[in-house]
């Protein structure tokens, strides 16, 4: 049994790290690199060699170069049988852990047996320059060769030798001495830091028509024509057509997700119902999207006709020939006017229409700088001990930026910053941290996957502008045992507005692009389109090189979030409640003041409620400034910190193990059938209790009808006179004086109360319902 941590494990912890580095000469080291600590590194950038010496037996050379610095070994690659050699790599070592004053370049000749000496060139690490950014890279310089003896030999060797940050542009493709386990191209590969872009995605909307002059294969009976649409994963159809014949009509939108660029084209086939599992195509055509019409707005577009073409076999022969068979009447564009939705409309990162022409300028810049993380949990076992091998993953809008891994270590330090433009502060950016499981490359089916260590959200708008936030954010996962604390991450974050108006006006625009509004799609398709979005996401960032994985690329776009899950029903019902709770307190409040509980607040009210009805025209100022008073009040406890992942309010922390169970359930489920049969019958449990709830509101709501409905003749008439004299006498009595009568006696004192039920409460108890009526 899992203990529970102590609450404050699971708490944000506000940080003060040195950001921007020392100073050099007064001056700072890097100013697009203020929201990270300074890291610095030693850079050597091989480029090439001329003149090597041959060294086998035929004359020849198969160079390669080794940089030595203590216990660290970079090599480059070798070239057969080239004396002149170009190679182009950087190295870099950092200065954390510099176990040696002198650098050793060694230039050597791969032989089968054992390697030849070509020669060297030794640095003084105290002679070694600075190079400070923006300032031009380093030229390279040419370096005779030396032997063992010191002694110059034949060859030369070009190289440029620095101390530098990772500000450097070097500093990405670099080889690092840190990682000086990894081997391979694939390897080296899949630990460097890299952005990458969402597919630009679309909607298609495909509005069928009516198709003519159909060819059924048997005319003795009326077809049952349907149509049916693919494209690349995705397959809809349309019902089957109402009017029965050879031109079947049926104007109905079929609605895909496209990503630029457009690889597959739209197939739709128009198909003939025959037998309950068997269907014949009557025809097909393949539409390219390059050529489909794009539109911005709820405009039509203009409709066309396309030719079907039917394969058929012919008789005797084993060729296919392609046949006109018909055309099929159609609307087809691509929606530039909708946002495609690939996120959760909870914490969506970017709202803009797929239109680029529709786009409003941005508002401001998100600078993130992923310091370093600690605590780390070992997530795999190599050589008989814990490793993790971890790397962090950020997505905001359609840019994904994915740190360098950090080898073998729990307290990796990444000390990497980077920016994005702002087009609307309601928006989430995303972190998430992984265990890298592809150092030695092996991508393939089937293979390890990269492990999830946690993730952070950070809605934009809850940030003050130009204020740096430093968080250690508590990196929780849930796991069929419990949740579980993996880490720690820290973060500096800062949101700069360009134009603190331009913010504010956004307020009053509509969340998503205006095309949502005019033609809204329903929630089911949605739901359709926004997995379709997420699995081209996935998958086109797969291919990218380095792949961002596709466990990595769900995880962060939350693509298991809207499965049923009995922690998250009781944590949304909390919530509720939560919300509720000010009305209840009110409420209570009001019940206390009708009783009398303290008579000077009582008699307080009780003046102010004549105030109001003699003044009417002050109760909504009056209401408008009390808010007004309340808020200034809370602005003294305002948040000081951003929000963060909550355990208590997730009910993370107090779910029972059987229902964390059925949350990580597959769909369809893999368990047993007893315990299936007892979560069914849990089920019918909760949904009888929400049965009857829904029952009472229905019923409440049937017996305000039933006052007019003559249901019941002797209470709708009851109710009818009343409503007779009600009008009468309050026409005759000033509304005012009608007022005070009714709130004194809503304020009575509890020696004039019952405890008895009200007559009206009476009255409408004994409505009639339609519960009469129920099977």
């Amino acid at each position: 049994m899992m203990h529970r941590p102590p609450p404050e494990d699971f708490a944000l912890k506000e940080t003060n790290p040195h950001l921007g580095g020392g100073k050099v000469s007064g001056d700072k080291l890097t100013s697009t690199y203020d929201l990270v600590e300074q890291m610095q590194y030693l850079y050597v950038r091989v480029v090439k060699a001329k003149d090597l010496p041959g060294k086998d037996v035929t004359g020849s050379c198969d160079p390669y170069v080794e940089v030595k610095l203590g216990n660290y070994l970079g090599k480059t690659c070798f070239f057969e049988k080239k004396s002149n050699p170009e190679w182009n790599q950087v190295f870099a070592f950092s200065k954390d852990r510099l176990q040696a004053s002198v650098l050793e370049v060694t230039v050597k000749d791969k032989d089968v047996v054992k390697d030849d000496f070509i020669g060297k060139v030794f640095f003084d690490l105290n002679e070694i320059p600075k190079r400070v950014p923006p300032d031009s890279p380093l030229a390279p310089q040419w370096y005779r060769l030396e032997d063992r003896q010191g002694n110059k030999v034949k060859g030369e060797l070009m190289l440029a030798v620095w101390m530098g940050t990772q500000a450097d542009e070097a500093f990405p493709e670099a080889w690092h001495s840190d990682a000086a386990v990894v081997s391979g191209a694939d390897g080296l590969a899949n630990i460097r830091s890299k952005v990458y872009l969402s597919p630009k995605l679309w909607y298609l909307r495909v509005n069928v028509i009516e198709a003519q002059d159909l060819l059924p294969g048997d005319k003795s009976r009326y077809p049952e024509v349907f149509v049916k649409a693919i494209l690349g994963n995705q397959a809809l159809r349309t019902r089957i057509s109402q009017a029965r014949g050879i031109n079947p009509m049926w104007n109905e939108d079929l609605m895909f997700v496209a990503a630029e660029p457009f690889e597959e084209p739209l197939i739709l086939s128009v198909e003939d119902r025959v037998a309950p599992n068997k269907d014949e195509v009557l025809g097909r055509c393949a539409i390219p999207l390059q050529y489909v019409d794009r539109r911005l707005d709820h405009k039509p577009v203009n409709s066309r006709w396309y030719n079907l073409e039917k394969h058929v076999i012919i008789e005797g022969e084993k060729k296919k020939e392609t046949k006109f068979s018909s055309r099929i009447h159609m609307r087809i564009c691509l929606e530039g006017g909708y946002h495609v939705l690939d996120e959760s409309t909870h914490y969506s990162s970017d709202l803009r229409p797929t239109g680029k022409q529709l786009w409003k300028s941005s508002i401001g810049v998100l600078e993130v700088g992923i310091l370093n993380a600690h605590g780390l949990m070992p997530m795999k076992t190599k050589d008989g001990r814990g490793t993790t091998d971890a790397y962090c993953v950020a997505k905001y809008g359609q840019k994904w930026v994915r740190t360098r891994t950090i080898i073998d270590s729990f307290a990796p330090k990444w000390n990497e910053q980077y920016t994005w433009e702002v087009f609307d502060p309601c928006t989430v950016i995303t972190i998430g941290v992984f265990d890298n499981c592809h150092l030695h490359g092996g991508d393939k089916a089937g293979g390890a996957k990269d492990s999830k260590i946690g993730k952070v959200r950070i809605r934009l708008s809850t940030l003050e502008t130009d204020r740096v936030y430093t968080h250690s954010y508590p990196l929780l996962v849930l796991h069929p045992n419990g949740v579980k604390k993996m880490g720690e991450i820290h973060l500096a974050v800062r949101f700069t507005c360009s134009s603190l108006l331009n913010m504010m006006h956004m307020y009053s625009h509509p969340l998503l692009p205006k095309m949502h509004y005019l033609h809204p799609l329903t929630v089911s398709q949605l739901d359709n389109l926004r997995h379709q979005a997420t699995q081209i996401v996935s998958m086109r960032l797969g291919r990218a090189e380095p792949p961002l994985r596709k466990e990595v690329v769900e995880y962060m776009l939350d693509v298991g979030s809207h499965m049923w899950s009995m922690r998250r029903s009781k944590a949304n019902f909390f919530r509720i409640m939560s919300v509720l709770g000010g009305l209840i307190a009110v409420g209570k409040w009001f019940d206390q003041i009708c009783n009398w509980k303290n008579p000077i607040t009582t008699v307080l009210i009780h003046i102010l409620f004549i105030i109001l009805v003699l003044y009417p025209e002050l109760i909504l100022p009056t209401i408008f400034l009390y808010l007004f008073l309340i808020g200034i009040w809370y602005y003294r406890w305002r948040p000081r910190h951003p929000p963060h992942m909550d355990t208590r309010l997730s009910h993370a922390d107090s779910a029972h193990p059987d229902e964390l169970d059925e949350e990580f359930d597959t769909f369809p489920t893999s368990r047993p059938s007893d315990i299936v049969r007892m979560r069914y019958d849990r089920l019918r449990s909760i949904a009888g209790r929400i049965q009857t709830v829904v029952g009472d509101l229905a019923t409440q709501g049937e017996r305000l009808q039933s006052l007019l409905s003559w249901r019941d003749p002797r209470a709708t008439a009851l109710f009818v006179l009343f409503c007779l004299v009600a009008a009468i006498v309050l026409y005759v009595t000033p509304f005012q004086v009608v007022a005070l009568l009714a709130g004194f006696y809503i304020l009575r004192h509890p020696r004039f109360r019952h405890k008895l039920p009200s007559v009206p409460l009476n009255f409408f108890r004994r409505l009639p319902a339609r519960t009469d009526s129920m099977l």
